[in-house]
């Protein structure tokens, strides 16, 4: 298996390292030479140096299988998403994703869906669901998106974490990050939010088993109407374990529309969203849901181009499709100045289709600078 990972990244090229989240850039030059090089040739003295910044000794080492160095693409994207499945061993009262049903594609197509996702120039993918570690095929999945030269990440619950085929897999082929939801501090708050009994205690065996292991985690705490006593309590759990953290307190409408999640947001910790600056989705990003469908990301999934039926050349389409949707002004229509609105247009499509205040997502509000 391959060490390293030389690719062609927005105009640039790096040299990655797998379970690294830095990474080294390439002058051309040196990329075009590895594109050259025989497999059974050595690597480069230049190449072996800039391995050691990543704790690597690839003195007299031959290129293949020790870099895998990912041809150019055409198509320009470099980030992509992939939820394996909307099915959930929890039921949390928060969810976006609403209906977590059991489906996806299997297997010959996930293998299709994960070439054309590497013959677009996807670099970097995150496994997301539902919970994808309870997907049937998760570990074919990783293993497959690993083998193609992708730089994984994964957001779980954690409740599977602790399984030896799942930490051998990602000790075997490591992710440069491992995002764990938080719903709580304590088992009262934890298990209520997530409505599974003993789903914190499955949360901790997960935590305690991916740090010993020395897994990349960022726990992400999510703050509801539930557990937000427990803020403090949460963010002193990820520091317990020396851990980095980010504190979620925004909820936002399913991605059908429903107003669920809102109903369980904290009063207290609801903060004015910051604005938006737009975005490259659509453009160098892409998501795929479990049927392979693209969009321009989790939140815009209207138009979405069905990747089976066309191929890597439905891509083409999806830049069209996100300039379209990002000039939408839907529920908004009325409003003189929605022409510098700050708010991502799909995002608020959501909040609008919810009837959901226009505090939580209008940006127009509040006068600025003394007006």
């Amino acid at each position: 298996m391959h060490q390293l990972i030389a690719a062609p990244f927005m105009g640039k090229h790096l040299l990655l390292r797998p379970g690294r989240k830095g990474g080294v850039t390439l002058p051309k030059g040196h990329y075009n030479e590895l594109l050259a090089t025989p497999g059974d040739e050595p690597v480069p003295a230049w190449l072996a140096e800039a391995a050691r910044s990543f704790g690597l000794d690839l003195e007299d080492a031959p290129l293949e299988p020790t870099v895998l160095v990912r041809r150019p693409s055409k198509y320009g994207y470099v980030r992509a998403s992939y939820e394996l499945n909307l099915g959930c061993n929890y039921d949390c009262e928060h969810c976006y994703l609403a209906q977590k049903k059991f489906e996806g594609l299997e297997w010959s197509d996930r293998a299709k869906l994960l070439r054309i996702m590497r013959d677009a120039g996807v670099v970097f993918i995150q496994l997301t669901g539902g919970e994808p570690m309870i997907d049937r095929l998760f570990i074919e999945t990783y293993e497959r998106a690993y083998a193609l030269g992708m730089m994984i990440s994964v957001s779980s619950n954690g409740s599977r974490l602790h399984e030896p085929r799942i930490l051998d897999l990602l000790k075997r082929c490591p992710p440069y990050s491992i995002t764990l939801s938080v719903y709580g501090a304590t088992a009262e708050s934890y298990d209520k939010l997530t409505r599974q009994k003993g789903a914190f205690a499955r949360f901790i065996k997960g935590l305690e088993a991916g740090v010993a292991a020395g897994l990349p985690i960022k726990p992400n705490n999510i703050v509801t109407s539930t557990n937000d006593h427990e803020v403090e309590a949460m963010e002193t759990l990820a520091r317990s374990y020396g851990l980095p953290f980010h504190t979620f307190v925004n909820m936002s409408p399913t991605i059908y529309g429903g107003g669920e999640p809102l109903q369980v947001q904290s009063a207290e910790y609801l903060r004015k969203r910051e604005p938006f600056k737009g975005c490259n989705a659509g453009h160098t990003f892409f998501h795929s849901d479990p049927f392979g469908k693209a969009s321009i990301c989790k939140i815009g999934r209207d138009d979405a181009i069905p990747l089976m039926a066309e191929g890597i050349e439905g891509l083409t389409r999806l830049g069209a499709v996100a300039d379209k949707l990002m000039l939408r002004t839907g529920g908004c229509s009325g409003c003189a100045i929605s022409g510098t609105c700050w708010t991502c247009r799909p995002l608020a499509k959501q909040y609008q289709e919810s009837k959901a205040p226009m505090g939580m997502y209008c940006q127009h509000g509040e006068p600025k600078g003394g007006e």
